[in-house]
């Protein structure tokens, strides 16, 4: 049972900066990436940045490209997303993912953007722009 506890979310006013972090726990396997989502009302949950463990290869949507950074600590087992220049846009409960469904198989990075994807989620953390 993949345990995920997110935290770092607020309330900031347009421009500011938050970083979110991620903590997960109680991995069966090794996993091929480290995600994080967001949703709002009402929506679907939208893929936002991923990062692969091993080479720390970055992805990104484009509407947060140049804004928003996913690291991670393997050492650690978390993943973080620096998020600067934030936007109302931003607004939305903050998820992360670690334990794709078919764990024998690495996804690609469309893939690892997919909600539909995973089955484990944390608690999620509240990120609200205004």
């Amino acid at each position: 049972h993949v345990q995920l506890v997110e935290s770092g979310g607020g309330l900031v006013q347009p421009g500011g900066s938050l970083r979110l972090s991620c903590a997960a726990s109680g991995f069966t396997h090794t996993t091929c990436a480290m995600n994080w989502f967001r949703q709002v009302p009402g929506k679907e949950r939208e893929g936002v940045a991923a990062i692969y463990v091993a080479g720390s290869t970055p992805y990104y949507v484009d509407s947060v490209k140049g804004r928003f950074t996913i690291t991670q600590e393997n050492t650690k087992n978390a993943v973080y997303l620096q998020m600067n220049n934030l936007k109302s846009e931003d607004t939305a409960m903050y998820y992360c993912a670690a334990d794709w469904k078919w764990p024998t198989v690495c996804q690609t990075s469309a893939q690892a953007l997919e909600a539909s994807g995973y089955d484990r989620w944390g608690q999620g953390t509240q990120v609200t722009v205004s």
